[in-house]
């Protein structure tokens, strides 16, 4: 055969059963049949060779080969080069002694390991780790051939797979995870290795729970407690790996929105004596005190949680500082209490700078926390800093439950500041992911705050967001009242009042927060939320509630002290005013509330502001300066993608200019549009819709070249220079063939 119609790929280990290449990649069953035939005309000699390189994988050289056929190194290079000439193997361009080898293609490697005898395959994989700890190879790779030669209980060889599961732990809990599973499984059950049962199950436990299994990790969390007590030997050292599961366990009760689960966990563990040491202790209050703040009970345990984060200190132990610190920043944000919430924040954020990565690395859950926090506090910058950091370190080490949540923040941090387009693909991933975790309330909330940034990454009215908001409260239909569940089903409000239905927004709001006082709702989020109600009220005609809720988001915000609750405050204040008619109160409150936004870079609210006050300043007889608002505003808005606001920024222009068209807007859409090719509008119509070049490829069947060079096209002939601003093009000239829409201003 053509050693072209396979080109040389990695020698990545293969997966379970040696098959997993076959027939990967689109490879027809035709071509596997032709490189059997290939394979069968191999003498015994190069069979042997190329069977044992297809074992060895990276690790293929012609003294490796020689030590698992057991052939003389003369006739294993023979062999070999009989081999190359049928270009079946092809030596590697690498340094270091020894020329390495490796098989033309990942498929033809598969194919000869399926095919190869199972009883010389399991002697080849014996004699490859045998060789492997000869070289003084690390664990992990002697790993894969040591569970590939296993056929009963063997110390050495689960000794091991042991060494690269602990390894692994913190890097690809994954894999760890899966070695354990193998030791596991052949461990004697005898009463003699009974402690090392608990302990390698515990060991998986956590593996599971870092590679997002949660409810098979806490399965086994729970067994490792119900055989807590046996031990004769080691009293102290049970006890400490009882605490251990306990803590795991309960924060994967947490998680799966088991909060009276893992509150009955965590008081008998406390209340055990003799008690847990002093470190184990300030490990168990701090769960227990996570667990109280999920379900907005943080003020009962405040001062439980400062106890912990002193003895942390007194016992120099900066990973419970860090644990405590950023649960306690963390909390007295969601609380609204801003002075004390920023100076636990500085201090978690000074000791996780001073922390190395690897300190870190089983300690994303307070990066995630601490990155919340310092978004809740408006300090952006700081929280994408530290959940960039969270995130870089989640993917190094397969943390795919806290990667979904520093994906998640990272995603609202870029929202408010704009970045629709980032914030969209960051909300994207963090909801693939959460989807895979099992945690209703975790899927509910990613939803929820992607219904959001989809909200302003669409034109008004399109469907879509309103489908998402809707499938957000889906999530969490039956789960208890959390922080994540009430956010989840509050937040689709806004989706409800941006699809031009202001009773439906009022429902939900009043559902999810427990009644019109709004109590169950997070106290730092209330002069928004109370922002959502004042709109929605007077569109349904109940100026009055919107009056009260205007007045009470003035008063919340003074409490809570941050820039944009004051901005969400007056910009509630403001559509009373303008509600009322006097224009010069709203333009004012419309334009402080800009202001606010704009000190901490809430560039979103910041245009929402503006184009709030272009109308009502116009309204008041200030021209110029609604022309100067109307424009940055839309300017911003253009530049971050938020499609949402640059399409109702164009419905403002005749309200604002007092004509059809700013003149330093030139042309309209349609005379801009006019100039592309079917194929080109036809494409750019889909780049609207936040489609991908590779999405648009795929869903009209062209290549993505194809379609680069459509999009390059539609950009030069519409004098636009992004995706973001062809897609507000398209919106534009949506809106201009519907004709005239309900003018109003932008939800909030």
């Amino acid at each position: 055969m053509d050693g072209g119609a396979l080109s040389a790929g990695g020698d990545g280990p293969l997966t379970d059963g040696g098959r997993a290449p076959a027939g990967s990649g689109g490879a027809p069953t035709g071509l596997e049949v032709l490189l059997l035939d290939e394979i069968a005309s191999l003498d015994p000699a190069e069979r042997a060779a190329v069977e044992a390189a297809a074992v060895l994988g990276d690790h293929a050289t012609a003294e490796t080969i020689g030590a698992l056929t057991g052939s003389p190194a003369a006739d294993v290079v023979d062999a070999l080069r009989r081999a190359m000439r049928r270009d079946l193997v092809r030596p590697l361009r690498t340094g270091g002694a020894g020329q390495r080898l490796t098989l033309r293609h990942p498929l033809i490697r598969a194919l000869v390991h399926e095919h190869t005898d199972p009883w010389r395959r399991q002697e080849y994989h014996r004699r490859a780790a045998a060789e492997l700890a000869r070289a003084g190879a690390p664990a992990t790779e002697q790993a894969h051939h040591v569970e590939r030669s296993l056929t009963s209980w063997d110390p050495d060889a689960a000794a091991v797979l042991t060494r690269a599961a602990e390894q692994t732990a913190l890097t690809a809990p994954a894999a760890s995870a899966h070695w354990l599973h193998i030791v596991l499984g052949i461990l004697p059950d005898t009463p003699h290795h009974h402690d090392r049962r608990r302990e390698l199950t515990l060991l998986r436990a956590a593996a599971l729970g870092s590679a997002g299994a949660l409810k098979e990790s806490r399965d086994l969390f729970h067994q490792v407690i119900h055989l807590s007590g046996r031990a004769v030997d080691d009293p102290a050292g049970e006890d400490r790996l009882r605490t251990t599961a306990v803590v795991q366990c309960a924060a994967m009760e947490r998680q799966l929105g088991r909060y009276a689960e893992a509150d009955a966990l965590l008081r008998r563990e406390l209340d055990r004596h003799p008690g847990p040491s002093p470190s184990q202790r300030i490990a168990l209050v701090v769960e227990w005190c996570c667990r109280a703040q999920f379900v907005a009970r943080y003020p009962d345990v405040r001062d439980d949680l400062a106890r912990a984060l002193a003895q942390a200190r007194a016992l120099g132990d900066r990973l419970g500082e860090m644990g405590a610190l950023t649960l306690a920043a963390m909390s007295e944000a969601y609380e609204g209490g801003t002075a004390e919430a920023r100076g636990l924040a500085r201090e978690a954020a000074a000791l996780a700078d001073a922390l190395t990565d690897s300190d870190l690395a089983g300690l994303c859950e307070p990066l995630v926390r601490l990155g919340w926090a310092e978004a809740m506090l408006d300090a952006y910058p700081d929280a994408e800093r530290h959940t960039d950091r969270g995130v870089d370190i989640a993917r190094r080490t397969g943390r795919l439950y806290m990667l979904s949540q520093l994906l998640l923040c990272k995603a609202y941090v870029h929202l408010l500041t704009c970045r629709v387009g980032s914030a969209l693909e960051l909300a994207d991933e963090a909801a693939a992911i959460a989807r895979a975790l099992g945690s209703g309330e975790l899927l509910g909330l990613t939803l929820a705050i992607r219904a959001l940034v989809l909200g302003q990454a669409r034109p008004p009215g399109d469907p879509d967001v309103l489908a998402a908001a809707e499938e957000a409260a889906a999530a969490v239909e039956g789960a208890a009242d959390s922080w994540w569940s009430t956010l989840a089903r509050a937040l689709p409000a806004f989706a409800a009042l941006g699809a031009g239905d202001p009773h439906r927004a009022r429902e939900v709001l009043f559902a999810a927060g427990g009644g019109t006082d709004l109590p169950r709702l997070q106290p730092a989020s209330l002069p928004e939320f109370l922002e959502l109600l004042t709109a929605a009220s007077l569109a349904a005609g109940a100026q009055a509630e919107a009056e009260q809720a205007a007045e009470r988001s003035l008063k919340e915000a003074e409490c809570i002290d941050l820039p944009t609750r004051r901005a969400a405050a007056l910009r509630a204040s403001g559509r009373v005013a303008a509600h009322r008619g006097d224009a010069a109160a709203a333009a004012r409150a419309f334009t402080d509330a800009a202001k606010e936004s704009a000190r901490p870079g809430a560039v979103l609210r910041e245009v929402q502001g503006l184009l709030l006050a272009a109308p009502s300043a116009r309204a008041a007889g200030d021209a110029t300066g609604a022309a100067r608002m109307w424009r940055r505003a839309r300017r911003l808005a253009a530049e971050g993608g938020a499609v949402l606001l640059v399409a109702l920024a164009d419905r403002q222009r005749p309200q604002v200019f007092g004509g059809p068209q700013d003149p330093a807007e030139g042309a309209g859409p349609e005379s801009a549009l006019a100039r592309l090719t079917g194929r080109e509008r036809e494409i750019a119509e889909l780049v609207a819709e936040g489609l991908t070049n590779q999405a648009v490829a795929s869903r009209l069947c062209l290549s993505p070249r194809t379609v680069e060079s459509h999009v390059a096209w539609a950009y030069r002939k519409t004098g636009v220079t992004s995706r973001a601003a062809l897609a507000t093009l398209m919106a534009r000239h949506a809106d201009a063939r519907r004709g005239s829409t309900p003018d109003g201003p932008p939800p909030p």
